[in-house]
């Protein structure tokens, strides 16, 4: 069976609800599913599961989430080749330039670590409650699952 974590950082609960409707969609696909928040976890879970997948938000003009500064900086060590990721996020608008930063800043610790992207990154703008938001991160679900297969057939 495959398995996915997905990890959250939420001050306004965006983010844990982009997270909850990824593992949602996931687990319809039969997809075994552990969602934790960032300051709960290790990054090294992410070496003990198939697909590893972060919803964090960005603070103020491009910041991480504070509560997941460990967990980036231990990110960008691992070694998680032949592991597919994804990265969704809520952000604001608001922040222009620095709207959903920390989702691109994500990735690229995911490629630093050797970890393929499943699909394209998704930035919802604050929380995910329309029709279009919902079908973005279904959509984004099935790409994760199907790179995955792709890369195990």
């Amino acid at each position: 069976m495959v398995k996915a974590k997905v990890v959250f950082a939420s001050i306004t609960g965006n983010n844990e609800d982009v997270a909850d409707i990824i593992a949602e969609e996931l687990e319809k696909k039969g997809v075994e599913v552990e969602t934790d928040e960032i300051s709960q976890c290790d990054a090294a879970d992410f070496e003990d599961v198939d697909l590893c997948i972060v919803t964090p938000y960005t603070y103020d003009e491009g910041a991480l989430p504070d509560e997941g500064m460990d967990f980036y900086d231990d990110l960008n060590e691992l070694d998680l080749k032949g592991k597919i990721f994804g990265v969704a996020g809520s952000g604001d608008t608001f922040y222009g330039e620095y709207f959903c930063t920390a989702v691109d800043d994500f990735a690229k610790a995911f490629e630093k670590a050797g970890a393929v992207q499943g699909a394209p990154a998704v930035k919802i703008n604050l929380a995910p409650d329309s029709e279009e938001d919902i079908q973005k991160l279904t959509t984004f679900a099935d790409q994760l699952i199907s790179t995955y297969e792709k890369s195990n057939s």
